[in-house]
């Protein structure tokens, strides 16, 4: 019998809480202007809202590897542009494509893909 009345006296203090929320609520919209003269900014207002970053960033580009640009020349030359393969390797400062920097290889590739083109 004491857990019945215990449960009870729960209830019955839920009850007032609600009550006294209620009436808390009535009393801060009842109110026609609120007392905002005392509260002190702590952050200044923003002209924008902050831009999100996009979901999906671009992956860097993936560099050109010597074995890329080595199938592609390769594939150019056996098209029968052998003699357009060995200026394009020495307009990129070297006799042969391993002399040719890295820094040239992406650079080397799109001019080889073209030709023909």
């Amino acid at each position: 019998m004491s857990q019945i009345k215990l449960l009870l006296d729960v209830i019955s203090d839920v009850r007032s809480l609600g009550d006294s929320l209620q009436a808390y609520a009535d009393a801060l919209t009842a109110s026609d202007k609120l007392d905002v003269e005392g509260f002190e900014q702590i952050y200044p207002p923003t002209e924008e809202p902050p831009q999100p970053e996009p979901a999906n960033p671009e992956p860097p580009a993936k560099p050109v590897t010597l074995a890329e640009v080595r199938a592609v020349l390769a594939n150019k030359s056996r098209a029968g542009f052998t003699e357009e393969v060995k200026q394009l390797v020495m307009k990129h400062g070297a006799e042969k494509l391993s002399g040719v920097p890295e820094s040239e290889y992406a650079a080397l590739m799109k001019e080889a893909e073209s030709l023909g083109s």
